[in-house]
């Protein structure tokens, strides 16, 4: 029978199939071959053994939390506690980008800047719908369950931005532990110790511990370079070009020109020259 890992507490691991779940445990050979099932995984079980015998080819896979076959993910973005970063922001949509997951920037309490602050920030999200994002607000529930439907989903972002926070609100019968933002540091604990994906609109939605690192140096130039989808606009003269030193780059020239945002632009070169601090 085919099913999805939804949850894993110790050695079982709960299956979803035909409207039920069923706790299993994996074949001794998974072991012997370093094979590990993570939740997302699509798999092949036996019933009456309450038995995983095969994971199925995944559309993508994460190390740290360990989820898979996300379709896309809402980016839970804060204004202010923490403060709003770009560096962050841009950080998780290249991670996204390179895994063939579709971002969604979901931004969270608007009600604490003033309205000259968050004009400041309009202008800059303008430019992330610009370049083909989607820009939610959490506070647009009705939205946000339209793009649940039919998509696994995953909701990351800033640690203290509000995350569960947002999923109990979406389904209040969840009741996910929230937590507090603390003041000296600017950010919040981390209250989600599992991963487990929940059904919710027609979709499905993992609530997790957040990416406790998101490390680019994982990945090429050329990956992170494809990442900023906004530079395929604008393609150079020179075949495979870094938009770094060279002269007659249309990137660069288009920067100078305000076409690309400068954020955007320097936050590329900082991820290229391996300055990827965890986060």
């Amino acid at each position: 029978m085919r099913g999805q890992i939804i949850k894993i507490s110790s050695d079982l691991y709960f299956v979803s199939a035909e409207g039920e779940v069923y706790p299993c445990k994996c074949r001794g050979i998974f072991r012997k071959e370093h094979i590990t099932p993570v939740v997302g995984d699509y798999v092949l079980f036996s019933k009456e053994k309450k038995l995983i015998e095969n994971i199925l080819e995944r559309k993508n896979i994460f190390d740290r939390p360990k989820v898979s076959n996300i379709d896309q993910a809402f980016l839970v973005t804060s204004l202010k506690l923490p403060d709003f970063s770009l560096n962050l922001l841009d950080k998780f949509i290249s991670l996204m980008e390179i895994n063939n997951v579709e971002p969604i920037i979901c931004i969270t309490k608007r009600d604490l800047l003033s309205n000259d602050e968050f004009n400041n920030i309009l202008e800059i999200l303008k430019y992330y719908r610009k370049i083909g994002y989607k820009v939610v607000y959490n506070t647009d529930l009705d939205k946000i369950k339209s793009l649940l439907k039919n998509k696994t989903s995953v909701f990351t972002g800033q640690t203290g931005a509000g995350k569960s926070t947002l999923l109990n609100k979406l389904n209040p019968s969840w009741n996910l532990e929230t937590g507090e933002v603390s003041l000296a540091l600017g950010r919040g604990k981390h209250t989600t110790r599992t991963v487990e994906l929940f059904e919710i609109m027609g979709g499905k939605v993992m609530d997790t511990p957040g990416f406790s690192a998101l490390d680019l140096n994982n990945y090429s130039k050329e990956e992170i370079r494809n990442s900023f989808v906004e530079f395929s606009l604008y393609p150079c003269p020179f075949k495979d070009c870094s938009h770094t030193k060279e002269e007659e780059c249309f990137v660069k020239r288009e920067v100078l020109a305000n076409n690309i945002l400068e954020s955007r632009y320097l936050n590329y070169l900082n991820f290229i020259g391996g300055n990827n601090e965890k986060s």
